[in-house]
């Protein structure tokens, strides 16, 4: 089984540092996932994340692997970590949230959710069943369970029968997902997912169901879909004060950097964004001084690295008045340079969390360095 050891726990918050242990190595955490959404991390290599940016595990999505290469592919290669050259851990999203932005495009039932293809229109259905021999196919070590995300603002009535949904769903994978086993020799672990919306009544209920299944983590989802920021923190720690304390807490698609160390505070074990690729390919960079819009005029003449902390490999190669003018002249190198050093970024951030963590002083230094990275330079 997958393994969860807590290694120390900060006396001021809910903070913590464990040790999460898979067939593909260990995790350390608090960890951050980058988003590899059709077997790639955008414009970045897997020797970058594994060497540069010290990336631990990975997040793959069920909806687009499925689709595109296809199952076929996969499973005649053996899994998506062989496919792509990843010896390291792969979690892989159920495909939910995308179906759930595809909302002109699906229909749900108590069956599962029929969905039409944003590629060639065909139709295609994700049931609970069908949901875990897919993630199994795929190869991951973490799979999901099949949930509905409700958008936000939802009416009470929408986010409990959504809900329900959601838990009607988890029976029935978690019940297919017992009766099967790895796809290819090595243990596939199951992470059901909290929704509720931001009614804390049915998250609260919501916790407690998915916390009577002897799982080896749980993820909290619906989150930072609109809903104001002091809402998203409320629910999360509601969650958590429901949730197994010896089991890893998984925060789906959060978030900011202030996002991540708040939300380590409040006891959240596991992250994942594409916010670090997307805004590099957007020209916003993520340093220890604040946030950087790589296109402004005033960095055309600073030849000093992007960080002057040199928190990653690209920081002392490359200056902000070079990427700028990659930036400017559409240059590939461009989106590469730049996702290589948010996600370092990223992944620094969360093993320095770690660090104060284990020193027991986390809270005195998330309170320090949030004005200082969220300043916008």
């Amino acid at each position: 089984m997958l393994k969860f050891e807590i290694i120390a726990q900060d006396k001021e918050t809910g903070a913590r540092a464990g040790v999460l242990h898979t067939d593909h190595g260990q995790i350390e955490t608090p960890i951050f996932m980058p988003v590899g959404t059709q077997g790639t991390v955008k414009a970045v290599h897997q020797r970058e994340l594994e060497q540069d940016i010290k990336a631990q595990i990975i997040l793959g999505n069920t909806y687009h692997l499925y689709l595109r290469p296809g199952l076929d592919v996969l499973e005649k290669v053996g899994g998506l970590h062989r496919f792509i050259g990843w010896k390291r851990p792969i979690l892989t999203d159920s495909g939910g949230f995308q179906v759930y932005s595809l909302a002109q495009m699906r229909k749900l039932t108590p069956e599962g959710v029929t969905f039409k293809s944003h590629i060639d229109g065909s139709y295609h259905t994700f049931t609970p069943e069908n949901n875990v021999d897919i993630q199994r196919s795929i190869g991951a070590d973490i799979i999901m369970a099949l949930d509905e995300c409700p958008p936000y603002p939802s009416t009470y009535e929408y986010a409990k029968n959504s809900m329900e949904l959601t838990h009607n769903w988890l029976k029935r994978g978690w019940k297919h997902y017992k009766e099967t086993g790895p796809r290819y020799g090595y243990y596939q672990a199951y992470f059901p997912i909290c929704q509720g919306s931001v009614y804390k009544d049915l998250r609260a209920h919501s916790a407690e169901t998915i916390a009577s299944y002897d799982a080896d983590g749980y993820a909290i989802g619906g989150l930072a879909v609109g809903e104001p920021e002091e809402t998203m923190y409320e629910m999360i720690e509601l969650t958590n004060s429901i949730l197994p304390k010896n089991k890893p807490r998984y925060l789906m698609g959060v978030g900011t950097p202030a996002n991540i160390l708040n939300s380590i505070e409040l006891g959240v074990d596991m992250f994942d964004c594409v916010m670090p690729t997307r805004n590099a390919r957007n020209a916003q960079l993520f340093t220890t001084q604040g946030i950087i819009n790589i296109k402004n005029l005033k960095w055309k003449y600073d030849f000093s690295p992007i960080d002057p902390e040199g928190i990653t490999y690209v920081d002392t190669a490359y200056s902000k008045a070079y990427l700028r003018h990659l930036v400017i002249t559409g240059e590939r190198l461009a989106a590469q340079i730049a996702s290589i050093h948010n996600l370092g970024f990223y992944l620094w951030l969360v093993r320095e969390a770690r660090k104060h963590i284990l020193a027991g002083d986390y809270k005195s230094w998330k309170n320090d360095i949030l004005p200082q990275i969220t300043r916008r330079l």
